[in-house]
């Protein structure tokens, strides 16, 4: 007999005590919004090739439809929402908007890209002839030239939260840590939550990973095959226990960054870092060059050539202002928000992330918030890396043996112990709700730990097996089920108008931007990278501004 499950009592105090105020109204309701990916490709399942259909907006402008790397690669923003269904309804209408005006493409369900013919066959965005415009193009050629275009087709859900701050409020009365200016403690107890996150992260991988194979044409013609794959069919690899290829050594991958350390123990920490890399030349990138015969190349030769190139799994944010980079809007006024940027794209639902999911991440984010969260050590951190790692390339290994605090275990033992936890966070969660949710979504989930072909990895591999083989065959037909499914589905007229209405209007934003700069790229980088080396922190401005 397994010995019974015991949750720590000071979570469990620490539950009980906000039940009431969150019962009576007091705490409010976690708000999130959404980023997601997909690939738009041709009837054969390649990359497509057009550029970014000009019906739906501007790209550079428009707050909803945009791209990410590549011209190919949409991304969807919706607002930001208290109630998961209504993130995922606005979702819904930029799908369904999108394929009004999609002619014989499809957007793909899954996080690895679709057919690709080489490195070139990933257009990189263009958003125009502005200074800023240019910028964003120029970065993606840095990061071409740094990374290659083929790990950047890669797609995938960013989940953005915060807490209100009637919750925010109500912790900090609880810890009687009221002396502490609120943004010091919100981002104090913020970084707190990503610690917890990168220990458990690995759990995310698991329970969604949903990229087990890869369509041969993703590996650049002459690399040799890493061993971790084998062949399935005439067109896919597979690893055999994987759960999300998209976060190995295949997918999002940066040796150059691996030695800034970033294990978020504290926001100064955190911000310096990053100024740090993108102050500090790398001698390959410099050899590479920035502006050779007039043609911009990379953006410059640092580390970062902007903060966005860092690569994580979750980061602090908080809105920026008017010339102001992320960090420095983070070392002002502190840490607003957590984007959580781990997700694979669900291939068996048309949105590519579902409610239950919603649910389930912001249950296991407030337990990381409630539990108990010490400074992670350098050695720590490459446990931390291992154990991700492990569970990216072989997560349904049942042999699998995980670190845990100088001891191993498997992935279903500690699951089950995080699972016991997150039910007493549920119930806080839930006592604003209509029904148990987030309750129900542990339910659900929980049996993946012990029976791993329920999870999406191994559903994937089980319908390849079952369907020949190949993997872009594979999501090319669940791409056309989808968009059956979008194009009928119906709209709300008012916010159909407000997309309709957002052509027009991000185009002549667009406009308006291109015809006011009165600089020069090259004066326009030169102010913004002087700016971003200024330090933000209270302590480093005047005191009128600090008043």
């Amino acid at each position: 007999m397994p010995e019974p499950l015991t949750v720590p009592s000071a979570l469990t105090a620490q539950v009980e005590r906000l039940i009431p105020s969150a019962r009576l109204g007091r705490l409010g309701r976690l708000r999130r919004g959404l980023e997601k990916e997909g690939l738009r490709v041709d009837a054969n399942g390649h990359i497509a090739q057009t550029p970014h259909p000009h019906a739906l907006g501007s790209k550079l402008t428009h707050p909803h439809i945009t791209t990410d790397y590549s011209e190919s690669l949409l991304e969807y923003i919706t607002p930001v929402y208290s109630q998961p269904g209504e993130a995922l309804c606005f979702l819904s209408d930029l799908h369904t908007f999108t394929y009004h005006h999609l002619e014989n493409e499809w957007i793909w369900p899954g996080s690895m890209p679709s057919r690709l013919s080489g490195n070139d066959s990933v257009p990189i965005a263009d958003y125009g002839s502005s200074n800023v415009g240019t910028m964003k193009h120029v970065y993606r050629k840095g990061l071409d030239m740094r990374y290659g275009r083929i790990m950047q087709a890669i797609a995938g859900v960013h989940y953005n939260v915060s807490l209100p701050d009637d919750m925010w409020h109500g912790l900090r009365e609880l810890e009687k840590a009221t002396n502490i200016p609120f943004n010091d403690y919100r981002s104090t107890r913020y970084f707190g939550m990503i610690r917890h996150f990168r220990r458990h992260s690995w759990l995310l991988l698991y329970l969604f990973g949903a990229s087990p194979a890869i369509d041969k044409s993703f590996l650049p013609d002459g690399q040799k095959v890493p061993e971790k794959l084998q062949s399935l069919s005439d067109d896919t690899y597979f690893a055999p226990y994987a759960t999300t290829l998209r976060m190995s050594d295949l997918g999002y991958q940066n040796k150059v960054q691996s030695q800034l350390k970033i294990c978020f123990n504290s926001l100064s920490n955190y911000v310096n870092t990053l100024r740090h890399a993108i102050s500090s030349p790398w001698p390959d990138y410099e050899k590479m060059g920035v502006n050779v015969d007039g043609e911009w190349r990379q953006l410059n030769a640092n580390i970062l050539q902007i903060e966005n190139e860092y690569y994580s799994d979750i980061r602090p944010k908080r809105v920026a202002k008017h010339n102001e980079t992320p960090s420095q809007a983070l070392e002002a006024r502190g840490v607003e928000y957590i984007e959580v940027r781990c997700l694979d794209l669900n291939p068996f639902d048309p949105l590519g992330v579902t409610e239950e999911q919603m649910r389930f991440v912001d249950t296991f984010l407030m337990w990381c918030l409630l539990s108990d969260s010490p400074w992670i050590s350098d050695e720590e951190c490459d446990r931390l890396d291992d154990n991700r790692r492990w569970v990216v390339e072989r997560g349904r290994d049942p042999e699998l043996q995980l670190f845990n605090h100088g001891e191993t275990t498997s992935v279903r033992e500690w699951g089950e112990q995080i699972f016991a936890e997150m039910g007493e966070v549920a119930r806080l969660l839930d006592a604003v709700e209509e029904g148990t949710p987030h309750a129900d979504a542990l339910a659900s989930l929980a049996p993946r730990l012990a029976d791993p072909s329920l999870t999406p990895s191994a559903q994937v591999l089980e319908r390849l097996k079952a369907n020949g083989g190949s993997l872009s065959d594979l999501m090319l037909s669940l791409a056309k089920e989808q968009a059956e499914q979008l194009k009928a589905a119906p709209m709300q007229r008012c916010r159909e108008a407000l997309l309709a209405q957002l052509i027009e209007t991000s185009h002549q934003q667009q406009h308006d931007i291109e015809a006011a700069d009165q600089e020069t790229f090259e004066e326009f980088l030169q102010v913004y990278f002087t700016k971003a080396r200024e330090s933000r922190a209270l302590s480093a401005l005047p005191s009128e501004v600090r008043q």
